[in-house]
């Protein structure tokens, strides 16, 4: 059965000594308002970590795999949703594509939660996923710097130079060669620090659609708290999900329990209100902040709107902390 509540929920990344997510157009520097000098980071980067914890953690489990994955092409996997829905991959009458979208929902994690488009080959239509996500916004504005490397070994050298037939007429080339030759410079782009805090929203409306399920939501709060700690890189060795993570869960109010479970789906507050009652602001001693540790988060739980609860999670595998901040918050000690 799909989720039967609304909810809204945010967290935070915090950067130390790292590239979140380059910008190719501007030589892979952080990504940046020109504005007002905050990073972000984009919906899809966040996705793309998504997307990998849930393939390392779920392998092999049923309605586990992803569409989009890296080096492939997401007609394949369209492709196989008709294909396990007996229908034609040249079929686009609607009863066929959208036999050929209910698989791929049943089959792929990433199509129920974050939709797709998958008419670019084998017509499976378009799916409205229930989970978006906004851009991941630094709380303050952040230094982009542009350093120089060395690279103490080069490359092969270009065909048109030379083109060898065996390792033994690249030790030739080598010994042919100044030792300065032998080594190239190189730039790497970073900032010293950016916290950064990014929105999600869900529907149980489009759930209903894709049948997105407590399972899958377990599964997706347990991939935001871990995303960054399966996919280490040089740019992005100190990255982290600073804890907790919030969670704005619409109950309703009526008494009537049709009703109230039609609230429940609706909601009972406007998503940009509730994201209103949690404040993280940098310390007024810290001029440059370096950690999480220099800022201070509230939140106010006594401006709940009713019908609304918040909760917060602390650990991928614990249990979410309803209308009370847990002692093992991070942001909020």
């Amino acid at each position: 059965m799909s989720i039967e509540n609304r909810y809204e929920f945010l967290f935070y990344i915090e950067c130390r000594n790292g590239n979140p997510n380059g910008d190719p157009d501007m030589g892979n520097a952080p990504r940046m308002d020109p504005q007002d000098m905050h990073g972000y980071i984009t919906d899809v980067a966040i996705k793309r970590r998504i997307r990998n914890y849930v393939q390392t953690a779920f392998a092999g489990e049923d309605g586990m795999e992803m569409l989009v994955r890296s080096n492939s092409s997401i007609n394949t996997g369209i492709a196989r949703a008709k294909e396990l829905a007996n229908v034609s991959l040249n079929d686009e009458n609607p009863p066929a594509v959208y036999a050929g979208r209910k698989a791929a929902c049943g089959m792929f994690y990433d199509v129920r939660t974050f939709g797709a488009v998958m008419s670019t080959g084998p017509n499976a239509g378009q799916v409205r996923g229930p989970v978006q996500l906004t851009f991941a916004r630094s709380l303050d504005p952040i230094q982009t710097r542009d350093i120089s490397i060395t690279r103490m070994a080069t490359a092969e050298p270009k065909k048109k130079e030379f083109t060898a037939k065996s390792s033994e007429e690249y030790v030739n080339w080598e010994n042919t060669h100044a030792i300065d030759s032998l080594r190239t410079m190189g730039r790497k782009q970073f900032t010293p620090y950016g916290l950064y805090e990014a929105r999600g929203f869900i529907s149980a409306n489009l759930a209903r659609e894709t049948g997105f399920d407590e399972s899958d939501l377990k599964a997706l709060f347990e991939a935001i708290l871990n995303m960054y700690e399966h996919d280490r890189s040089a740019s992005k060795g100190e990255m982290a999900v600073i804890t907790p993570l919030v969670i704005f869960r619409h109950v309703g109010t009526d008494s009537d329990l049709k009703q109230r479970k039609h609230q429940a789906r609706l909601g009972c507050a406007p998503a940009h209100r509730l994201f209103d009652l949690v404040q993280v602001e940098k310390k007024p001693e810290v001029a440059f902040p370096r950690s999480w540790r220099d800022y201070t988060a509230t939140v106010s739980l006594e401006r709940r709107p009713a019908g609304v609860d918040i909760g917060f999670l602390t650990s991928p595998y614990g249990e979410i902390s309803w209308n009370q901040v847990p002692e093992d918050a991070e942001l909020f000690r």
